[in-house]
This record gives structure tokens, sequence and C-alpha cells, in this order.
């Protein structure tokens, strides 16, 4: 026989058997398997401990500045606003970690960076990666701002274009 007639040879019997010869078909993936990779895709607001209410109100403009907020805090870079505006941002005492900032709907013409921390958060706050929401007032999560997580210091950062109602999500 040639090569080429070996070759062909070899193919066909390797088409056989992926085509089956009556072998059973795959087994489905365990049930635990099902369980585990519906949980890693579900997400959701962080559970947390409750901490007191904070608030703070500060006049920032074209400078920029920082606005501290209990554990969180926001940065607002020089070029972000062209004029003086007043900030109120409160962080409620709730079983999420929030911020709402007010005037609601002020844009940056610069990204701002939003800190916040999860100190106070359940255990997922340690084991899976998260990420700040913008979220409604009733705390449905209506989009992902781009954010980083660091587990060593327990803050998430994210880069805010606006103000609204934010918080920790995993």
């Amino acid at each position: 026989m040639t090569v080429t007639r070996l070759r062909r040879a070899a193919l066909v019997v390797a088409a056989a058997a992926l085509l089956g010869c009556g072998e059973p078909p795959v087994s489905p993936v365990p049930p635990q398997a099902d369980l585990i990779g519906s949980l890693l895709q579900a997400t959701g607001l962080l559970g947390c401990a409750p901490m007191p209410t904070a608030t703070a109100t500060q006049t920032v403009g074209p400078a920029g500045g920082v606005i501290k907020i209990g554990p969180h805090a926001l940065a607002i870079p020089a070029g972000a606003l062209a004029t003086p505006v007043t900030i109120t941002a409160t962080a409620p005492s709730d079983n999420v970690n929030r911020v709402r900032f007010q005037p609601e709907g002020l844009v940056f013409q610069r990204s701002a960076a939003l800190t916040m921390s999860y100190a106070n958060c359940n255990l997922l706050g340690t084991i899976l990666p998260k990420r700040i929401a913008y979220t409604s007032d009733a705390l449905a999560i209506l989009s992902y701002v781009l954010s980083v997580d660091n587990l060593f210091a327990k803050n998430v950062t994210g880069k805010l274009n606006h103000f609204s109602n934010y918080a920790i999500a995993w």
C-alpha cells in the first residue's frame, strides 16, 4: 500500500470511531456543577452590616477635589467641572454599601473615581470580584461602571461620568 492509501484508511477508521459506533451519549453535567455555574453567573448587590449614615456636602470647582463619605471617597479630577458645584453625598445606613450623589444627573467632563469600602460586608466580599453598580432608587441594578477591586484594602473603585445612586455589587 502507498502512503496515501494508508492515510485514507486511517482517516476512515478515525471517522468511524468519532461517529459513535453505538457508544452511549456523553452524560449530562452533574447537578452540583450546574448549581455552582449558576451561582457564579448570578450577580447582585453585596450584603453588608449596616454602618452609621454618613453625609458630606462640599463645593468642588474646576481644580477638582476629594469628598469623603464615611469610609467611601469620590475623587473629582481637575477639569471635570467647568464651574463650582455644591455636591452632597449620602451613604445611608443599610444592608448594602451605597452612595447617593446630588445634584442628580450632574455630568463630568472628565471621569471621577468613586472608591467604596466593603470591609463591613459578608464572605462574598472576600471571595468574588466586586464592582460598582449604577442603581435605581429601589436599588435595582441599571448598569455596571468600569471598576477595579482591591482585595487587600477591601475596596472597589469605579469610574463615574455622572451623578446618581451607586452600590457595591458582585
